[in-house]
């Protein structure tokens, strides 16, 4: 009798009413805040601002407005390769280390200083394939290079220019999947490139004042933070 009773109670525990609490443990797969990202590649255009350091002499580029392409090509479950190129337009300052330090064409400006930058960088999500409500958060890291692209050059014959420059960045990011191949990005990162000044700014002007102090280097990693927007398409 003991034994029906038993199997009795197990058949019960089974039951639909059984079921249906086991169901409920996790999220119901129609109510899930978890959705598979699409893995394809395909382009993302952003516009943003660069800001930050103009350098210890004070005429490095900056306060550039921003924009640029890229495509991204998913390398495994959580790393995207990126390739992008941005248009920065930026200024820049003059300074004229044969004048004193308070005359008012010891540093002039702002002049208009549009860059062209291209970069290769690696994408890591945080959230694997997946997305969390719609959102997917990631690291970013890159190597590329920035171009002079117009610029008022050398007009003191101090021999400052920019030219060209290698760059390093690391940042973080936002993916918003609002569709199934549509997604919006928004990108804080930090971009560092190495400004190298003349022999003439170590140079004494006739007050005894000099561009950048003897006792200083006349090369100057300067730090730029950069924020973005973007749309992108998935194939």
């Amino acid at each position: 009798m003991k034994r029906w009773i038993l199997i009795t109670g197990i058949v019960v525990t089974l039951g639909p009413t059984g079921r249906q609490a086991v169901g409920q443990v996790g999220h119901d797969p129609s109510n899930t805040p978890y959705r598979d990202l699409v893995m394809g590649s395909g382009p993302v255009v952003f516009a943003g601002y660069l800001g930050g350091d103009r350098g210890r002499a004070g005429v490095g580029p900056s306060n550039a407005m921003t924009f640029g392409a890229r495509y991204e090509l998913p390398t495994g479950r959580s790393l995207v390769l990126q390739v992008s190129a941005a248009y920065l337009q930026g200024d820049r300052f003059i300074a004229n280390p044969a004048v004193n330090a308070t005359d008012p064409e010891r540093r002039t400006g702002p002049a208009d200083t549009d860059l062209l930058h291209a970069e290769v960088a690696m994408q890591l999500r945080l959230t694997g394939v997946k997305t969390w409500h719609g959102l997917a958060p990631y690291l970013g890291f890159g190597v590329g290079m920035a171009f002079d692209a117009g610029s008022p050059g050398d007009t003191t014959n101090s021999g400052y220019e920019f030219r060209s420059k290698l760059t390093f960045s690391a940042g973080t990011g936002l993916r918003v999947q609002t569709s199934r191949r549509i997604k919006l990005h928004a990108d804080v990162r930090m971009l560092f490139w190495r400004l190298r000044y003349p022999v003439s700014f170590h140079s004494s002007a006739p007050d005894g004042s000099r561009v950048v102090p003897l006792e200083e280097n006349l090369t100057d990693w300067t730090i730029h933070p950069w924020i973005s927007l973007g749309a992108g398409w998935t194939f």
